[in-house]
């Protein structure tokens, strides 16, 4: 879009450059191993692994002959359970080289979950860790399929998981009826191997390769199923947005099951050469810092918790950062004062905002190092390359830019559909392509876009519409403060009160009268929060996410 032009309307088509890829994932992978055979490809600090791109094309390729020797074939389902680890990353491409689907299984989800995503999704396979945290997964995987205890590895028949016929654990130790994983990239054969390439040959860009089930605030989960093409190109906008080339060394300290690790981490690097690098299984602020130090990382990516808590790190200023440049920040929106500080203390002075929907291969909106502070802290940047962005009323209408509306999208980040959910698919992507987000976002007269919250997230109190993140804002720029969390809860005079909770900083005391005090001296009246709540943590998803519904549900059962 020409700059001088100022839109009236709120709707925005992105840019046509670069062009995008029509390629399979596999295809991809072997132009960048025969490009940079040689160069670091995947560090894993925490299990001691470091890879070039030949030795990683050559383990993918091994676990893949293996996978085919035990019957595995384009189209099949292939889960994973674990948290961050090299295996995760040798699953990931080995199934798009042989066209299976991928399956991302959320380390956080117990028996009821685990049961529901792999029968939802039919998945034949099962690569799982042996365990992650509190979860014990090969005990809950023997408590939902006990005919593990007496088959034959490989011939699974369970009454719970019917469609599953093969367990492959990691580590070192045998479990009855499971394969071992080192076992299985052993297995392949020479036929097997040069079958992979005849698969290669007839695989499409269009084909879905990754079932990933986004967590809905109500009822089951939701499979979004997503394409090589929805997939390598979106990794590639967003690191051509961070401006990535063979010579960029990516931290990763957020979980591969989410696109957020999984095509803005690992994929990205892939497309371009880069090195992709996991600090621990699991973040740890610490360990993040000294990988960056360490690895010379010039990139960093992380939800704003993370960003806080290494910038909030006892021995922050210990650590040397001065090698990053650029990264990205999304899953939840990013206060003004810890973006500032991620430029000026990180040296991120390149660091991009990044919004989106699993259901759009993740992102739809980014800023740009070039862009202004002020886009960069306050908006989610424009709708990126070869993607439609508009903002509508309730009847269906654009509205005029500076009038907040449902946000919507279309192009080829879009999802294929919700896995076997026509109906539920339907509700979301409409019959001319558009997916609708349900998030409540404003556009502004060059196109940028400021998310103000979920369509079902503002507040109405009184007749007054409240924003939670404009008070959340404002709670975070007490001195004492380390984040701050607005949610609406019911009330019988004013339909919703505001309700506040908020996180102090370490060592720190303010009590909830003050809080309020400090809000009635700056905001207006029916934007102060009614309750206060002062907590050590949010309930979170593993991703970093908090859960609001949790948030009022636990308000609602003390009110």
């Amino acid at each position: 879009m020409d700059m001088e032009t100022k839109l009236a309307q709120s709707y925005f088509r992105g840019a046509s450059e670069p062009p995008l890829i029509d390629e399979t994932i596999g295809a991809r992978l072997a132009r960048t191993i025969s490009l940079f055979p040689d160069r670091e490809a995947l560090v894993s600090r925490h299990q001691g692994i470091r890879w070039t791109y030949r030795e990683y094309g050559e383990r993918i390729d091994r676990l893949a002959a293996g996978l085919l020797s035990l019957g595995i074939e384009p189209g099949d389902r292939v889960g994973i359970w674990a948290p961050n680890c090299y295996e995760w990353c040798l699953v990931q491409f080995a199934t798009a080289r042989i066209g299976a689907i991928l399956v991302n299984v959320n380390p956080a989800y117990r028996v009821f979950e685990l049961e529901y995503a792999l029968n939802k999704s039919g998945c034949k396979a099962l690569v799982t860790a042996e365990r992650f945290k509190s979860s014990h997964y090969v005990a809950m995987l023997q408590d939902l399929a006990p005919e593990l205890a007496d088959c034959e590895p490989g011939s699974l028949k369970a009454e719970k998981l019917p469609n599953l016929e093969i367990v492959i654990r990691m580590g070192a130790e045998r479990t009855p009826g499971m394969l071992g994983f080192d076992n299985v990239c052993a297995m392949g054969t020479e036929a097997d191997l040069q079958r992979l390439d005849t698969i290669g040959g007839e695989l499409s860009p269009q084909d879905v390769i990754n079932i990933q089930f986004t967590s809905g605030t109500t009822g089951n989960p939701k499979g979004a199923a997503l394409t090589h093409y929805n997939i390598l190109n979106n990794a590639n906008q967003v690191s051509q947005g961070m401006r990535f080339t063979e010579h960029d060394r990516l931290c990763i300290p957020v979980p591969m099951y989410h696109c957020f690790g999984m095509v803005l981490g690992k994929m990205a690097c892939v497309v371009n050469g880069a090195a992709a690098i996991f600090p621990s299984d699991a973040f740890e602020a610490g360990a993040v810092l000294e990988t960056v130090e360490a690895e010379r990382c010039t990139a960093l990516h992380g939800v704003p918790t993370m960003f806080i808590a290494e910038l909030e790190h006892p021995e922050f200023d210990r650590f040397d950062l001065s090698t990053l440049r650029t990264g990205i920040m999304a899953g939840a929106p990013c206060p003004v004062e810890v973006m500032k500080k991620v430029i000026s203390r990180m040296h991120m002075e390149e660091v991009l905002i990044a919004y989106g929907q699993t259901e759009c291969s993740p992102v739809n909106h980014m800023t740009l190092a070039d862009d202004p502070l002020e886009k960069r802290v306050e908006t989610v940047g424009r709708g990126g390359p070869h993607l439609e962005v508009k903002i509508i009323d309730e009847a269906g209408d654009i509205v005029p830019v500076g009038q907040p509306g449902d946000i919507c999208t279309r192009g080829y980040a879009v999802m294929k559909g919700y896995w076997d959910e026509p109906e539920k698919t339907a509700e979301t992507v409409d019959s001319d392509g558009w997916l609708h987000s349900g998030d409540l976002g404003v556009m502004d007269e060059e196109g940028y876009v400021s998310v103000v919250g979920r369509l079902k997230d503002m507040i109405i109190r009184g007749g007054e519409n409240i924003y939670p993140r404009e008070i959340e804002e404002f709670l975070f720029t007490h001195p004492k403060i380390q984040d701050a969390k607005v949610i609406g809860v019911p009330d019988e005079r004013f339909g919703e009160q505001v309700c506040a909770w908020v996180q102090l900083k370490e060592g720190e005391a303010l009590s909830e009268d003050e809080i309020r005090a400090f809000c009635k001296a700056n905001i207006a009246y029916f934007k102060v929060p009614r309750y206060v709540r002062l907590v050590d943590e949010f309930p979170m998803t593993v991703t970093g996410k908090v859960q609001k519904f949790r948030m009022r549900e636990i308000m609602e059962e003390e009110l």
